[in-house]
């Protein structure tokens, strides 16, 4: 299993990673991080391993970038996982605030760059996803399909361990309505994120 005794293991990412940790005593919050950290405490009671959620909610590749001295760097993380990409993709539709595929490129580019020059992490990528509900969700692929390839790339580049987000949820999707795993479309509900928790403990322990 990829995962150690003695093991930090780093969550990053937007709002999606965040799900409340900073109202949360433990500082997990109440989403995947926090499901993936009691499955698997409750798996492996024999194995002393510390995890981080620094995910904040809004971020998008190039916030990413900007604290991530402070908020991966600094911590020395064994695994670091990140989820990003959906609010470049989500703020040209709401705020006319568009991040060109390059410029997201670029920005996650530094972020993996820095994260193997100066850390001995081993990288688990998320892909980033949207759901087509509600309807006007649907437009956003012709944003989010490239900024996918993308973030393929970058694993391949990398040598990043890959969780194919967005088809992990379409698939789901084919058994039961999309606004049961994420009602807008991008927020997950808790079966939500059971699927990503179920997806990244199948990962990891499947190393």
């Amino acid at each position: 299993m990829l995962i150690k005794d003695g093991m930090t293991v780093l969550f990053q990412g937007d709002s999606i990673t965040d799900c409340g940790r900073r109202e949360d005593l433990t500082g997990l919050g109440n989403g995947y991080v926090l499901q993936v950290v009691s499955n698997f405490t409750a798996k492996y009671p024999h194995l002393n391993v510390k995890f981080i959620n620094r995910g904040n909610a809004g971020s998008r590749a190039d916030d990413l970038a900007a604290r991530w001295n402070e908020d991966c760097v600094a911590l020395k993380p064994d695994i670091v996982s990140i989820l990003i990409g959906i609010n470049d993709v989500w703020r040209r539709y709401d705020s006319n605030d568009p991040t060109s595929v390059e410029t997201f490129k670029s920005e996650y580019h530094k972020v993996l760059s820095k994260t193997k020059a100066e850390t001995n992490a081993k990288i688990i990528i998320f892909e980033p996803f949207v759901l087509p509900c509600p309807d006007d969700r649907i437009a956003w692929r012709e944003d989010l399909d490239p900024k996918i390839q993308v973030v393929r790339e970058l694993a391949r580049e990398f040598g990043a361990i890959y969780i194919p987000l967005d088809g992990i949820f379409a698939a789901a999707s084919t058994q039961r309505d999309c606004v049961e795993w994420a009602d807008d479309g991008v927020h997950p509900t808790q079966a939500g994120h059971a699927l990503i928790a179920n997806a990244w403990l199948d990962t990891v322990e499947g190393m």
